[in-house]
């Protein structure tokens, strides 16, 4: 006879208990002679393993606390693991609102008879595993070692694939971008020729006078795990509420006067790749990563294309800093005499160093401070030594140069792109707000 345990949230499963029963009958006794198990038994704990509980339930597709500890799972991944145990909770119901809102898209796309093939969503991933230089399987084993699994990730793809075609179909026919609009541009970016541009990532929260005070309080939370490493387009995607949270807050390249004064006024101040504090903007509070900055239309020395040679010299393990020291004095002696890049292997055959060679490294790839290092060498010059014990001291030898020549104006299609781009995500924006304000979301 078949027995149905109704679950909280509305479905069912039939157990067949008669079969249960007669299974039972046959090997209850051996179970009793070898393991022992008392005829009442005390369960400590509750909760069946193998039950997912809903957590929300969307316009009637269930969001179960499996799917955040999968997804939560992933963004620990992508910040090595740095979150905080008090960054948890919140993080948590960050991602369950970003899961609401990816349901509400896939939902959404099909009532507008979008469907994302198995095949669209495969190869999406492969690409995501081969950007972790992984083979798709080796990659859906690295995800259950990370506490996430294939299905968390295909469903993110699924999502965002769904919404970018409806917003195509329903929503970039209707946005119009004139041509007088790209020309203004254009003429504002040969008036601007020479002046800053900023490549800018944001994280926006917004706020109301009433919420600024706790707004800003989780502003300053996730300023504080940026700067302890924590990754900038991660937390943007998870906290920003800004239309650019889908591409880890890339704004692209800006000039000050395009944002908000109080933004403007602080950019100035800021080095590439650093962070700023929460900063009251109209509507919230925003966090920006300074990513790079170049000049309008000008020539980035950083563009320059490099020929450089690389001496490293070796440190056996058990070195510290004082027993090294005679040695690294001695490579920096040995590079003050160096007369021009033909002599590289020869010194370090001399000094029992490696040399390696890269004739096509744009400065722009170097850590700043060795940027402007070998931007300011003369040709057949090394930079001081650098590097650490464990990975060794090395210097850059400079042997060719090729600088950048001054940039144009970009095209008129490709600033007419930008702009439609830009007038696609802020309606998006509005369609999701809408789709949450009319949707039925049963929290448990």
């Amino acid at each position: 006879m078949a027995a149905i345990l109704k679950i909280k949230h509305g479905l069912r499963i039939v157990a067949l208990a008669g079969l249960t029963a007669l299974a039972g009958a046959a090997v209850g006794q051996a179970y009793d002679d070898d393991l022992k198990i008392p005829d009442n038994p005390t369960i400590y704990g509750t909760g069946d393993p193998y039950l997912h509980k809903a957590t929300a339930i969307v316009n009637g597709e269930i969001i179960t606390a499996t799917d955040i500890d999968q997804r939560l799972a992933l963004v620990k991944a992508s910040n090595g693991g740095q979150i905080p145990a008090e960054e948890m909770q919140r993080l948590r119901l960050q991602i369950l609102r970003n899961l609401i809102d990816e349901d509400l898209q896939i939902q959404e796309a099909k009532a507008n008879e979008i469907t994302i093939a198995k095949e669209e969503v495969d190869q999406t991933f492969n690409r995501v595993a081969r950007n972790f230089k992984r083979e798709p399987k080796d990659f859906e084993a690295y995800l259950k070692t990370q506490g996430s699994s294939a299905q968390s990730m295909r469903r993110q793809i699924e999502a965002e694939l769904a919404w970018n075609r409806l917003l195509r179909r329903r929503v970039q026919p209707f946005v119009n971008v004139g041509e007088d609009e790209v020309r203004q541009v254009i003429k504002r970016l040969e008036e601007a020729k020479g002046t800053q541009e900023f490549r800018i990532g944001e994280i926006f929260l917004s706020a109301t006078p009433a919420t600024s005070e706790q707004v800003l309080a989780n502003a300053n939370r996730i300023m504080d795990q940026l700067r302890q490493g924590g990754s900038f387009a991660a937390y943007a995607r998870q906290y920003s509420e800004a239309s650019t949270a889908a591409v880890g807050g890339d704004l692209g390249w800006v000039r000050a006067a395009q944002l908000p004064s109080e933004l403007a006024q602080i950019l100035p101040q800021m080095q590439p790749g650093s962070i700023s504090a929460p900063t009251a903007v109209p509507g919230g509070f925003s966090i920006i990563a300074l990513v790079d900055q170049r000049q309008v239309l000008g020539a980035d020395p950083r563009n320059a294309i490099l020929n450089v040679k690389q001496i490293t010299i070796n440190f056996p393990a058990n070195a510290t800093e004082a027993s090294a020291k005679p040695k690294v004095d001695a490579f920096k002696a040995s590079l003050d005499t160096l007369s021009g890049c033909g002599k590289v292997e020869e010194l370090a055959q001399s000094i029992g160093a490696e040399v390696q060679q890269n004739d096509s490294l744009s400065a722009r790839e170097l850590p700043p401070q060795l940027q402007q290092l070998l931007l300011n060498l003369d040709i057949g010059r090394s930079t001081p030594p650098f590097g650490s014990l464990k990975d060794g001291v090395r210097a850059l030898v400079l042997c060719g140069r090729d600088d950048p020549q001054n940039a144009g104006a970009p095209s008129f299609d490709q600033i007419y792109q930008q702009m439609e781009d830009e007038r696609v995500n802020l309606r998006a924006r509005r369609y999701l707000r809408d789709l949450r304000r009319d949707a039925v979301i049963d929290y448990r």
